[in-house]
């Protein structure tokens, strides 16, 4: 009987495991896929419910560094020659049913492309949809100067080119994301799946929702490093349209997933 083949796919999940029934869906979302896919758990190793866990499922475990950066970069130590394609999770991301090999297949078939990505359906706590991010191929266009508009809980990055840019700069807490598709599409093409393939859930404690002044502050700085020289001096001009439109956006989810909160109530 031939033995199966290593796993092209690393996913790394992130988590303080306060969020269990939450994380325990996570992990069905990726169980529930065409592909193999090696998995591995950051968080604290005194929390022992997580611990308990990871040991049930399987899952290697590494202990919390003390930041969402740092856990992913931990995570990435375990990249092996046969990880192709790389990600992260939340604890409350999700993937769509059967949908993790379109991307892969993606990046198989654009060689040259550094990232594929999907569209990302919003939830509430409830799991209802609240909207759908169809940005496709528009988003790596206004990615280095406009709204990050490319879902990373669905998307891929090419092993390889993870270790080109030297992984996430530590210097961002919150826009770490954007400032590594921006050195990732310098080397290579973004490329979008005209699909769903996952679910970003939209809350009261997500990082991105409750601390956006800061995270727009460094998605700021972010672009502004990304930027030839010319156009660094003139990006205040669009800056503050694209922090209107940003916040207007967020505004509108939000007032969606409270007003499903109070139907639900």
């Amino acid at each position: 009987m031939d033995s199966p083949k290593p796993a092209r796919v690393l996913l790394i999940i992130a988590t303080l495991g306060k969020r269990p029934e939450f994380l325990a869906q996570t992990l069905a979302s990726i169980r529930d896929q065409q592909i193999p896919v090696d998995l591995v758990i950051v968080g604290p190793l005194g929390n022992e419910q997580l611990v308990t866990f990871a040991a049930e499922h399987k899952i290697h475990m590494l202990p919390d560094p003390g930041s969402l950066p740092a856990a992913i970069i931990l995570g990435a130590t375990v990249l092996k020659e046969h990880h192709e394609y790389m990600n992260w999770l939340n604890d409350d991301d999700l993937l769509e049913p059967n949908t993790l090999h379109l991307v892969a297949e993606t990046l198989d078939h654009n060689p040259e492309a550094t990232v594929a990505f999907g569209h990302c359906r919003y939830v509430d706590t409830q799991n209802q949809e609240l909207w759908v991010s169809k940005a496709g191929k528009l988003a790596p266009k206004i990615l280095p100067w406009g709204p990050d508009l490319i879902p990373q809980p669905g998307m891929l990055i090419r092993a390889k080119n993870w270790h080109d840019v030297k992984g996430i700069d530590t210097s961002y807490s919150l826009a770490f994301d954007l400032d590594l598709l921006l050195r990732l599409k310098k080397i290579g093409p973004l490329v979008a799946v005209p699909q769903v393939v996952s679910s970003f859930r939209w809350h009261p404690d997500s990082l991105t929702v409750d601390d956006r002044t800061n995270n727009l502050k460094e998605s700021e700085r972010a672009k502004r490093a990304a930027l030839p020289k010319a156009l660094k001096a003139i990006s205040p001009l669009w800056d503050a349209p694209v922090r209107w439109a940003i916040r207007r956006a967020a505004n509108r989810v939000t007032a969606q997933a409270k007003s499903k909160a109070q139907i639900n109530n």
